[in-house]
């Protein structure tokens, strides 16, 4: 290894709140089961790319007993379906997935009801998975196809569920803000590795270790997809991301002067999850889209800290910077001997 590189680990803590109680958050969502004991749900829920309709697919599948190829997630103009807002503020999975989970839940009591009616045994020892409806200490079982034809043929009944999920509204004291704003809380550390050029400046990362709770992991890639793409936009608010403005106008106007990560500028993410269910939920779930982001821009600057003994208190942590502080390291040590 170069002379002039020094190599340094850091780490740092962070926690983030879910579900606004300061001003109410609220879903909907409607579930039912169709003929061939296929499955619909209906939310306004968006979809902009971290899986939500996977994650609801998975809800459904397991509130309901079919297999997740068999749920689609359908129409989401919310003129015409349950408001879900916003796609937004680690919310989607907390509020919407309960929002959803409910309604299934709903859809099947109906289900179950009739189909106890009809075997004449308690609803309680019924139990529905990949399709199949049973009653446990019995010999009946059932395709769910078949069960939603006697459901709605013999006892007219459609097994279909609507419910809101709201986050406990508890507002905020009126004078000094205090009180609980959010509902839920998620915790998570990382710890980050660098290596330093003391001649340039320049700094590579060498690796990041994410541990995350997130209550009750509902799909695991997917929550490690969630934390490494968390990491990967935090290194560029860490060491490249520079939004400049001259007279109020911006500097950093192109993709040329604004740097952003690239694959050769992220090292491998290991990822831990945690799961501490989260008791207001009826899924246990709570989220980590932006919660990732928090504690890695921290880590990589104590990392550099460890490394080269400079602290670097504003982002990003560029190589004029660190130079800088390098330099201004170097005098105070001097006039230290001097003196």
């Amino acid at each position: 290894m170069s002379l002039t590189k020094k190599r340094g680990r850091g780490m740092a803590a962070a926690w983030y709140g879910i579900a606004r109680t300061a001003a109410m958050d609220q879903a909907g969502a409607w579930a039912e089961i169709d003929d061939g004991g296929t499955a619909k749900i209906v939310t306004g829920v968006t979809e902009i790319g971290e899986g939500i309709l996977t994650v609801l697919a998975q809800v459904a599948a397991e509130e309901l007993g079919v297999k997740p190829e068999n749920v689609m997630i359908g129409e989401n103009d919310t003129s015409r379906s349950p408001e879900a807002a916003h796609a937004g503020a680690t919310r989607q999975t907390y509020m919407i997935g309960n929002a959803v989970a409910l309604a299934c839940r709903q859809a099947k009591n109906k289900l179950f009801t009739q189909i106890a009616k009809e075997w004449n045994v308690d609803i309680q020892t019924l139990k529905a998975h990949d399709g199949e409806i049973w009653s446990e200490g019995t010999n009946y079982r059932i395709p769910m196809g078949e069960a939603i034809k006697i459901c709605k043929k013999k006892y007219g009944v459609v097994p279909v569920g609507g419910e809101n999920y709201t986050s406990h509204h508890t507002g905020l004291h009126p004078e000094d803000g205090s009180g609980k704003p959010w509902q839920a809380y998620v915790f998570g550390g990382q710890v980050a590795e660098v290596e330093v050029d003391t001649a340039t400046g320049e700094v590579q990362l060498l690796g990041i270790w994410a541990c995350h709770d997130v209550g009750r992991a509902i799909n695991p890639k997917g929550v490690e997809g969630q934390v490494e793409g968390g990491v990967v936009q935090a290194v560029g608010q860490a060491l490249m991301e520079n939004f400049e403005l001259d007279n109020g106008k911006t500097s950093s106007g192109n993709l040329a002067k604004y740097i952003l990560p690239t694959s050769l500028d992220v090292p491998k993410v290991k990822t831990k999850i945690v799961e501490d269910p989260d008791p207001l939920s009826p899924l246990g779930a709570k989220g980590i889209g932006e919660p990732a982001m928090v504690p890695t821009a921290p880590a990589i600057m104590n990392a550099i800290y460890d490394a080269v003994g400079v602290r670097i208190k504003s982002l990003p942590a560029t190589p004029e910077k660190i130079l800088s502080a390098l330099r201004e390291k170097q005098r105070k040590s001097l006039n230290k001997s001097l003196n």
